[in-house]
């Protein structure tokens, strides 16, 4: 497969995951992990010199399994002190120290998201946000209001929807846009990114008609009549995609410090953004030392900037708050589309099994060329076939270059997504080194669909997150926003209740696949820093690391299920620095 084929792939996607349209010799472990002098010295100060804050007053979670909870927690420098009780942590205060009394709230270690598009959430509130669409008939609704303030020319772009509840039971299609919106282009991105409906003036500006053949990795759907539906899935987006202009220069910038921001907002700390053009690297750079970033950037760009990349990993930058060290591949589509590539067919359409849109040897080669380089790479696979073809892949590659050829002794490859895995496939991905990154939500909202589109058997491979564990895989969370909303309550709960947000599970939804408390807090703390290659730095509270913290106003760690989700993001600290704090937080001591 050639590398265009691979930009325009990548192309398609990435705009509809993140609302944007694309542009287009490595170091020891232990210095990859940031290690420094710093540490050392934070870990042997001595409590004569005073603390920048002191955190007490409440529950602390350490996800430190020697030292689970504590009384207190000192910070100096953007390093952790000191862990430990309170009449010790007395001892740090000095006339500069910021106490804050948690008064009943908890704190944890920063929670990062370990798959999130961050411009796509800057973006989300500045296009139509069809999140809460309810039905067809809402969502032409939208779209006339929208039409009814555009100027002339312009494309009408909106993402979010899914079918799955509605009442129409069935894909929107261009004849609904039409009858609201015969001029004006309007192309709408389905909320896994990996679908969209246009109408027919965006089908025509793409040159889409009852003729056209879908692209490697794509579908377009036709009517009855030989007529497009609307409705492309995968590669096939891109024509229509390209009428979307890209937001440029500072606007772009804002957008992204908009979205890290709205990201802290909700308690988290770090962010592992994907999909990225190689072109804003350098923009997320410069935000960072410019401190206009909320949250630490760990980033995983597309495939366009492979080779730059490979002659500066990994890059780092304003002192680790952003590093460039993956590149981001795609397998398969969505299972909410059918895209998601299966070994059988799907049970509710049986004249398909999916899309692959990775081919071997193109994907073997640049894998071979990753593991010489040091370069990690976060491949996005979903269905059975994908995540099989996936591994496959990378047993082939590591076959092909020994021990002594690779840059890195551990290259802690992702499967992004790994929601459907054949019960073969469970052990290997501990044997090759491939980490599970997986993301709860999907499986609290797919509960509705999927039992129909995978049938019964299926389902004891699908969002598998406790047998992984048990098969000895290492995982690592997040939440894929904008594609879901991005909210580290929603995913701990759907983590831990595998129930929807209402309750609801469904018949056998595999209740035991759900994670203990302590599992769901490392899967969003410390195993996305093992994910990074930052866990001797991040993840936990101890002394020596980072300060990254994460202060809700309730314990999710024993509260009721349902009250997850309504606790308060009270503090987001990064690097011993405030990024967010809620106006109605927990401030009520002179001082503070």
């Amino acid at each position: 497969m050639r590398l265009s084929f691979w930009l325009a792939s990548a192309a398609a996607i990435s705009l509809a995951a993140c609302g944007q349209a694309p542009t287009e010799t490595p170091a020891e472990p232990e210095n990859t992990n940031l290690q420094s002098s710093e540490t050392t010295a934070a870990q042997t100060s001595s409590a004569s010199e005073p603390g920048d804050m002191i955190f007490w007053g409440g529950q602390i979670y350490t996800a430190n399994d020697d030292q689970r909870m504590v009384e207190a927690v000192v910070t100096r420098d953007g390093r952790i002190v000191y862990v430990g009780d309170e009449a010790q942590a007395q001892q740090y205060f000095g006339e500069n120290t910021r106490i804050i009394d948690l008064n009943g709230g908890a704190m944890y270690p920063g929670f990062t998201d370990s798959h999130v598009h961050v411009l796509g959430v800057g973006s989300r509130e500045r296009t139509l946000n069809l999140d809460a669409v309810t039905s067809i008939e809402e969502l032409v609704q939208r779209v006339s209001e929208t039409v009814a303030d555009a100027g002339a020319g312009d494309v009408v772009f909106g993402r979010g929807w899914i079918e799955t509840h509605w009442p129409e039971g069935r894909f929107p299609n261009r004849r609904d846009l039409d009858a609201v919106s015969p001029d004006h282009p309007v192309i709408l991105v389905r909320a896994d990114g990996h679908a969209l409906v246009a109408n027919s003036a965006a089908l025509d500006a793409g040159r889409i008609s009852r003729d056209s053949v879908a692209p490697e990795g794509g579908e377009i759907l036709f009517d009855e009549a030989g007529e497009p539906t609307g409705m492309l899935i995968d590669t096939a987006m891109y024509p229509v995609s390209q009428l979307v202009s890209a937001p440029t220069g500072a606007e772009r910038a804002d957008i992204y410090a908009e979205g890290s921001q709205r990201l802290a907002s909700l308690g988290w700390a770090g962010a592992h953004d994907m999909s990225v053009p190689y072109a804003d690297v350098e923009m997320i750079e410069g935000l960072a030392e410019a401190d206009r970033l909320s949250t630490r950037v760990y980033v995983s760009i597309n495939p366009g900037g492979f080779a730059r990349l490979a002659r500066e990993v990994p890059r780092i930058a304003d002192d680790g708050m952003v590093i460039t060290r993956a590149v981001k591949l795609y397998m398969d589509g969505a299972l909410g589309s059918r895209g998601a590539a299966l070994l059988s067919p799907y049970s509710d359409r049986p004249e398909t099994s999916g899309l692959n849109i990775a081919e071997p040897d193109e994907t073997v080669g640049v894998f071979i060329e990753a593991l010489r380089n040091g370069i990690q790479m976060n491949v996005h696979a979903i269905g059975d076939r994908g995540n099989r073809l996936l591994l496959d892949w990378v047993e082939e590659a590591q076959a092909q270059v020994p021990a002594d050829e690779r840059a890195l002794p551990e290259h802690r490859w992702r499967d992004e997504h790994t929601q459907i895995v054949h019960p073969d496939d469970f052990a290997r991905f501990a044997e090759l080194g491939v980490i599970a990154s997986m993301q709860p939500s999907h499986a609290i909202g797919d509960l509705h669909f999927a039992p129909a589109r995978l049938g019964e058997d299926r389902l004891d491979g699908a969002y598998a997150w406790q047998t992984l564990l048990d098969h000895g895989a290492h995982l690592t969370g997040g939440s894929d926003a904008p594609v879901e909303q991005g909210d580290p309550r929603i995913e701990f709960y759907a983590a831990v209740a595998r129930a929807d947000l209402s309750g609801f599970q469904g018949e056998n939804w595999r209740p035991d696949e759900a994670l203990s408390r302590d599992d769901a807090l490392k899967l969003f703390t410390l195993w996305p820093a093992y994910a990074s290659f930052r866990e001797d730095e991040l993840g936990s509270i101890e002394e020596g690391k980072r300060a990254d913290f994460t202060i809700f106003s309730g314990d999710i760690m024993t509260i009721e299920h349902a009250d997850i989700l309504t606790v308060t993001p009270w503090m987001t600290v990064v690097d011993g620095e405030v990024t967010w704090e809620h106006p109605d937080s927990f401030h009520n001591c002179p001082g503070c």
